[in-house]
């Protein structure tokens, strides 16, 4: 299905407008805390790759060819790979840190994709996720239940009324209370593997 995510040029143009109204400062704060290596998944046209802390050893990761060939541009040094968040293509283990920015909201299995970030990063590490979310009021989420279907089609895959949250929760994670924030249906938040019950 190809729509506005699927566009490099379209899809860069209204996350431009997005990072005007403030949504920068939050992919700044995503990225601030990454290990190395620093797995992004769902990197995109590569908008995260300039705000990562320098000396940041980042793998960035999407199925869409065209946008890494922007993301090329963007980080030419980058390691860029063509795949998708549920077959990663990695070890168990391999990375401390895992980026996400407004990715699960698109994912064909998010159950899936959240097993495998959970299989390549670190017992130790951090899930560092931006996401819109299905929103907490019944007849706000029945709305986007409504545009649902409409909406994933003009985008390309974007599903507006995915619990993302909850997702993250069955996959194993525990979040971070202090690195949590809301604002509307927008989320930012840390998480770390939750310990295994005895």
């Amino acid at each position: 299905m190809r729509g506005i995510e699927h566009v490099p040029w379209l899809y860069d143009a209204l996350m431009s407008v997005m990072d005007a109204t403030g949504f920068r400062r939050w992919r700044r704060r995503l990225v601030s805390k990454a290990g190395n290596p620093t797995l992004e998944v769902g990197c995109g046209t590569g908008r995260n790759l300039a705000l990562y802390p320098d000396g940041t050893e980042v793998v960035a990761l999407d199925p869409d060819l065209g946008a890494l060939r922007r993301a090329r541009r963007r980080a030419p040094r980058a390691l860029l790979v063509a795949a998708r968040a549920e077959a990663l293509p990695f070890r168990d283990q391999s990375f401390p840190v895992v980026v996400s920015g407004l990715v699960f909201c698109s994912v064909q299995d998010p159950d899936q994709g959240l097993a495998e970030i959970r299989r390549v990063l670190h017992p130790s590490g951090q899930l560092r996720m931006i996401e819109h979310v299905r929103h907490h009021h019944p007849a706000l989420a029945r709305m986007q239940d409504g545009v649902q279907p409409a909406w994933t089609w003009f985008t390309g895959g974007c599903h507006p009324n995915r619990d993302t949250e909850s997702a993250v929760e069955r996959a194993g994670f525990a979040f971070d209370p202090e690195d949590r924030v809301a604002r509307g249906v927008m989320r930012r938040f840390s998480a770390r593997i939750r310990p295994e019950e005895p």
